[in-house]
């Protein structure tokens, strides 16, 4: 047991468990329905057994992500929380690059085993991807103006939300056709998809603030190191001033789904939206940047994250709606 303390550590347990939570309420309340309601009765390539196989290779991408960027940033981290290094002191170097390189390989495997299953093998591309993304985030783009926080954002984005489309030739199907009020009645219009890509870019946006907030906590380290990030290069006005203009597109973006929704008798989900995450997200623009610790940084991005919680959660709220709009 205390043996596996270190490791939960370096890959960020808790994260892991908020991306499979998004990938399972994504699944279960956007997909799955397309095989009991649509018409159709579709059958799904995401049933229970493939759904396993791309969550965990989303988790063993991202678990092997934590690991690598750790590994390259024992001495920032030796500036900036000395207590909390774990490789190099109670994990060794060697195991830390192994257990890398086992979590990407058996990642690639089982979304290759999803991807054989309908002869598309090139679809593992996007795994490939992922991990030779998180691979050069750690080596470069890390340390570079702004293109680290969007890699993180874009791969964070990507294989939590959008490669359950990638994987599923129901909802590729389903883009293609009109998103109109009747086919919305009838449950055979491309919504399930575009609800997806909004979830997308929710997490996108928010992932990218979040990067941000944490580089402004790292500053000192970052700094010593030689990081071009942007409170390195702009400093800590310029950046908190460009999150909010994140946090402004994200919130417009956001009402303006919602509002799509309630147009299409989704009312339930539009006042969900409205209260718990465009209110809360609104607030957290306001009030940022006005404690100016480094500690303080800390509290902001675990509200961020409380807010992308109450973002996923909705997922529940569009599945409920969902449900008595079919009755109606």
């Amino acid at each position: 047991m205390f043996i596996l303390v270190p490791w939960l550590k370096v890959i960020r347990w808790q994260n892991l468990l908020i991306i499979f939570l998004t990938m399972f309420l994504a699944w279960w309340c956007v997909v799955l329905p397309l095989e009991s309601i649509d018409t159709g009765k579709p059958n799904l390539l995401l049933n229970a057994i493939n759904f396993i196989c791309i969550s965990a290779s989303t988790l063993l991408i991202a678990a092997g992500g934590y690991i690598i960027n750790d590994y390259f940033d024992i001495k920032i981290d030796i500036i900036n929380r000395p207590d909390s290094v774990i490789i190099g002191k109670r994990i060794s170097v060697k195991a830390a690059i192994a257990m890398h390189t086992v979590c990407n390989i058996i990642a690639v495997l089982l979304a290759g085993f999803v991807a054989w299953q309908v002869r598309h093998l090139e679809w593992v591309f996007l795994q490939l991807s992922g991990t030779l993304l998180l691979w050069f985030y750690s080596t470069h783009f890390k340390r570079q103006y702004i293109i680290g926080n969007v890699v993180v954002a874009f791969v964070t984005a990507t294989l939590s939300v959008m490669v359950l489309i990638v994987y599923e030739p129901v909802l590729q199907q389903h883009f293609a056709m009109p998103l109109n009020a009747e086919s919305i009645r009838n449950h055979a219009s491309c919504l399930p998809v575009w609800v997806l890509i909004v979830y997308a870019f929710f997490a996108y946006m928010l992932t990218w603030i979040r990067e941000i907030v944490k580089d402004m906590e790292d500053f000192k380290g970052d700094e010593q190191e030689g990081c071009k990030t942007m409170p390195v290069m702009k400093g800590l006005k310029y950046s908190i001033v460009f999150i909010r203009i994140l946090c402004i597109a994200t919130i417009i973006t956001i009402t303006i789904a919602s509002v799509f929704l309630k147009i299409y008798n989704y009312n339930i989900l539009y006042i969900y939206m409205q209260l718990c995450i465009v209110l809360p997200l609104t607030l957290w623009t306001i009030f940022f940047g006005l404690l100016p610790h480094k500690q303080d940084y800390g509290l902001y991005s675990k509200r961020l994250k409380i807010i992308m919680l109450l973002g996923i959660l909705s997922l529940l709220i569009y599945h409920f709606q969902l449900f008595i709009n079919a009755q109606s």
